[in-house]
C-alpha cells in the first residue's frame, strides 16, 4: 500500500478516535450524550479540535513513523501534540461557547484521545507479537541480555515477517530485571537457569545481544549453552561493525573464536599511521591468510602505494579485488613473482623502491615440508634471503618478517627453515642501514591448511573429526588480531628485536573439536566420532614461544614482548649456509635436514659479522 493511502487512512482513523474522545469525555462528566446540543457552534468546537490535532501531529512528524516500529518516542510524540491541542481548543473555545465547558473535560478528552491515538499505533506490535507467539510452528528463541541490544533484537523478532523464530522471553545476571517484561516477553532468569529454561520452554534457539561482553564472558555463557544442543547465535561485536567487516543488525552464528576467551588485543592506531601513511608498502604472500590481511588493514592508513607480492596469481587477483572495492583511494599494484629468483625480487624493489616491507611469504604446510625439504628451504631460507639482501640494497627503511612458533625448538624441516631465516634476518640486522625485525607468533584461527576449516569438513560430512593425540596443544589467535600486532610491532622496531605476541593460554585441539560439534548442534561421540590417528612426522604435542635462553621484556605494547636474541657465530652461521646452499645440489632428504639442524645447533660462539 502507497504511503499516501496509507497517510490517508491514519489521518481518517485519528479524527475519528479523536471525535469518539469528545463523546466519551462528555459522557464521562455529565452522561448525557443524547441530550447533547448539537448546534453548530458545538460541532465547529469538535471540528476545531479535530484540526487543530491532526495538524500539531502533522507538524510533529507523527505520522512519518513506520508503525511496525512504533514506540516509546512516537508515544511521546502524540502525548505532546494532544497536550498542545487541547490547550489551544481550550483557549478557543472559551471564545466560541456560550458556555464553555469545565477545564476537567479538557483534560479527560486529552487522555482519552492520547489513549485511543496510542493504541492505534501500537496495534500492528500487539498483532505480530499474538501472532509470533501464538503460532506452533515457529522455532523458540532465548535471549541472553536484556539490555539495549537483547530489547531492540526482540522487537525486530517479533516485527519480522519471517516465522523462523518466536522469541519466548530473555535470560539476564541483573536480578533487578527479573520476572520483569520487556517487548512483552518475561526475563525468565540468569545463566545458571539456561539449561533448565530451554528444556521447560522447548527453546530452539539462543541469541547471545551483548555485544559489549569481553570474550572471557561470553565463553562462560556458550560453555553453558553447548550443553544444550541448540542453535547459537551472536550479535557482532562493536570492532568488527567499525571495520566494515559485518553489519551492526547482522546476527551471526557463534564461532570457534568465541570460545578462546580473550578480548581482542586491539589498541591506538596513532604509531601505525605514522608507521604506513604515504608510505611505499611491499607485501609478500600477499594471496595467504596474513599476508591478505597485511593488505587490508595496512590499506586503512593510506600508503601511497601497497604492494601486493605473491605466486599465485588467483589469490592475488582477488585481494587486489577487495582492496580496490573498500579502498578505492589507494594505489595498488599486483606483482605475480617468486621470491625464490633473486633477479625477479631485485626488479621489483628497483622498480618500486619500497619503505616498509612485510615479509609474509613461506611454505607453512607441516608434514608436506616434512617430505618436500627441498622446496621448503628454497622457499623459507634463500627466499627470505633474497628479500634481504635486496630490502638492504635498494635502501629499504624497514623489514619485518613473518615467524612462527614452530622455530622455537623445532623439529620439523618447516620450523628448521624459519628457524634459520630468523638467524639469517638477526645477521642481515647487522649489515646496513635497513631495520629488520621478527614478528613470533603461534596459530592463527581459520587460516588456509589450519584445522579448524578441516574439522567444519569433517562435521559437514558427518564425521568422524580426526585429532592427531588427545593433549596436543597449540596457541591461538585470531588472523584480524595477529595482523593488528604485526603493524604494531613494525611500527616499533628499531631493529634487530625478536617480537613475540601475547597468545593468551594455550588450547587443546581436542578441545577445539568438541566445540565445534556442539557449535554444529550435535554430541561429540554421539553424533560425531572424535578418531585419534596419532602423531603426525615433524609435529610436537606443545609449542613454545620463546626459547630458553631468550630473556622476555615488555615494550610499549601490552600484548607484545621483546624477546633477547640467542647469541650466534655469524662465521659459523654463514658457513653453514652455504654447506646448505650446496647440499640442495644433491637433494638428499636426509643430508638437508641435517644441514639445517647444524644451522639451528649453532655453538653461538662471538664474532662480529663479517
Amino acid at each position: 500500500m502507497k504511503y499516501r493511502i496509507k497517510l490517508m487512512f491514519l489521518v481518517i482513523a485519528d479524527s475519528a478516535l479523536l471525535a469518539l474522545s469528545l463523546l466519551c469525555s462528555i459522557y464521562l462528566t455529565d452522561g448525557r450524550i443524547h441530550q447533547m446540543d448539537w448546534s453548530w457552534i458545538n460541532l465547529m468546537s469538535g471540528i476545531i479540535f479535530i484540526a487543530f490535532s491532526n495538524i500539531i501531529l502533522a507538524a510533529n512528524k507523527s505520522y512519518k513513523a513506520l508503525r511496525r516500529y512504533t514506540g516509546i518516542r512516537e508515544m511521546v510524540k502524540v502525548f505532546q501534540s494532544i497536550l498542545l491541542s487541547s490547550i489551544l481548543y481550550a483557549v478557543v473555545d472559551q471564545f466560541l461557547m456560550v458556555n464553555p465547558r469545565p477545564i476537567r473535560e479538557y483534560l479527560i478528552q486529552g487522555a482519552i484521545a492520547v489513549l485511543f491515538l496510542c493504541s492505534l499505533r501500537a496495534e500492528s506490535i500487539v498483532v505480530k507479537y499474538k501472532y509470533k507467539t501464538q503460532s506452533k510452528f515457529n522455532r523458540k528463541a532465548l535471549i541472553i541480555g536484556a539490555g539495549d541490544a537483547g530489547t531492540i533484537v526482540s522487537k525486530q523478532l517479533i516485527l519480522s515477517d519471517r516465522e523462523e523464530l518466536n522469541p519466548i522471553g530473555f535470560i539476564d545476571d541483573d536480578p533487578r530485571k527479573l520476572y520483569f517484561e520487556i517487548n512483552g516477553l518475561p526475563v525468565l532468569g540468569n545463566r545458571t537457569n539456561i539449561s533448565q529454561i530451554v528444556a521447560e520452554y522447548g527453546i530452539t534457539d539462543i541469541i547471545v545481544a551483548i555485544p559489549s561482553a569481553s570474550k572471557n564472558t561470553i565463553k562462560e555463557i556458550v560453555e553453558i549453552i553447548k550443553t544444550t544442543s541448540v542453535n547459537i547465535r551472536i550479535l557482532p561485536r562493536i570492532y568488527d561493525v567499525i571495520l566494515g567487516r559485518i553489519s551492526a543488525d547482522e546476527i551471526r552464528d557463534i564461532d570457534v573464536k568465541d570460545l578462546l576467551g580473550r578480548d581482542l588485543a586491539i589498541s591506538s592506531t596513532a604509531d601505525m599511521e605514522h608507521f604506513l601513511k604515504d608510505k611505499i608498502i611491499l607485501i609478500t604472500g600477499a594471496g595467504g591468510s596474513i599476508g591478505g590481511e597485511l593488505v587490508y588493514q595496512t590499506a586503512q592508513f593510506n600508503p601511497r602505494r601497497l604492494i601486493m607480492f605473491g605466486h599465485g596469481e588467483n589469490s592475488i587477483h582477488q585481494i587486489e579485488m577487495t582492496v580496490r572495492e573498500h579502498f578505492p583511494h589507494v594505489a595498488v599494484e599486483s606483482v605475480i613473482a617468486d621470491i625464490q629468483n633473486l633477479d625477479d625480487v631485485e626488479q621489483v624493489f628497483q622498480r618500486y623502491q619500497p619503505h616498509v616491507v612485510f615479509h609474509a611469504a613461506a611454505h607453512k604446510h607441516v608434514p608436506l615440508m616434512e617430505h618436500n625439504p627441498g622446496s621448503a628451504i628454497k622457499n623459507n631460507v634463500f627466499g627470505t634471503i633474497n628479500m634481504a639482501e635486496s630490502a638492504i640494497k635498494f635502501g629499504v627503511d624497514r623489514f619485518v618478517y613473518i615467524s612462527t612458533d614452530k622455530a622455537v625448538h623445532p623439529i620439523n624441516v618447516m620450523g628448521l627453515t624459519k628457524r634459520a631465516a630468523e638467524m639469517m634476518i638477526q645477521y642481515f640486522s647487522l649489515k646496513g642501514a635497513t631495520k629488520f625485525s621478527i614478528v613470533r607468533f603461534g596459530n592463527v584461527l581459520e587460516s588456509r591448511g589450519s584445522v579448524i576449516p578441516i574439522f567444519k569438513k569433517q562435521i559437514a560430512k558427518g564425521g568422524p573429526i580426526t585429532v592427531t593425540h588427545p593433549d596436543m596443544i597449540r596457541y591461538f589467535m585470531t588472523i584480524p588480531e595477529a595482523v593488528h600486532l604485526v603493524l604494531q610491532a613494525g611500527a616499533l622496531s628499531r631493529g634487530g628485536e625478536v617480537f613475540v605476541l601475547d597468545m593468551g593460554e594455550p588450547v587443546k585441539i581436542s578441545d577445539l573439536a568438541k566445540s565445534l560439534i556442539h557449535l554444529a548442534g550435535y554430541k561429540p561421540e554421539r553424533d560425531i566420532k572424535i578418531v585419534y590417528t596419532g602423531i603426525r612426522p615433524g609435529e610436537k604435542l606443545a609449542e613454545s614461544l620463546f626459547y630458553e635462553e631468550e630473556r622476555s621484556m615488555p615494550s610499549s605494547h601490552p600484548h607484545i614482548f621483546i624477546a633477547t636474541p640467542k647469541p650466534i657465530g655469524w662465521e659459523r652461521l654463514l658457513l653453514d649456509v652455504k654447506r646448505l646452499e650446496l647440499a640442495m645440489i644433491q637433494q638428499d632428504p636426509s643430508q638437508l635436514k641435517q644441514c639445517l639442524e647444524t644451522i639451528i645447533l649453532n655453538d653461538s660462539t662471538l664474532s662480529s659479522p663479517p
